[in-house]
């Protein structure tokens, strides 16, 4: 009896170590990712701004990314409008470029102009179908400046 205990407890802890790197190795896929944005316009519409934004991505890690949900999330909760699915794939080592349509609040595209940084989250696939999540705060591309609305 004790043996086929032993054996279990065995089995058990090989198999949480185990999913503990996957997950490990999964969260340092996710924290590889950074990014860069620039206006490409925008329309006022009451205390909201439709901003269309060009997002570059860049991917430091040794496996391909395949991004299915962007969120621009600045504050305690994303604005409506401020989720998009996608289908944006960023290559090992490389960079992705996408355009994206937002509605902001007023208040946070000014912030923006002021030097605020945006950030975004991001819904990755993974292997085993489970996707992860990444934070990813967004620098300014070169040349890149919001415009006043």
């Amino acid at each position: 009896m004790s043996r086929r205990l032993f054996r279990l407890f065995g089995i058990l802890l090989i198999t949480s170590r185990v999913w503990t790197a996957v997950a490990v190795a999964q969260a340092s896929n996710a924290a590889t990712l950074s990014g860069s944005y620039a206006v490409q316009g925008q329309a006022d519409s009451g205390g909201q701004v439709k901003a269309a934004l060009q997002i570059r991505l860049q991917n430091r890690g040794a496996h391909d990314l395949h991004i299915q949900r962007i969120t621009l999330w600045d504050f305690s909760h994303p604005a409506q409008g401020a989720s998009r699915p996608c289908s944006i794939a960023v290559p090992a080592g490389g960079s992705s470029n996408t355009t994206q349509e937002f509605i902001v609040p007023r208040n946070e595209y000014e912030l923006w102009k002021r030097g605020s940084l945006p950030r975004v989250v991001l819904q990755i696939a993974t292997p085993n179908g489970r996707p992860t999540t990444a934070v990813v705060r967004l620098d300014r591309l070169s040349g890149g400046r919001a415009t006043r609305p």
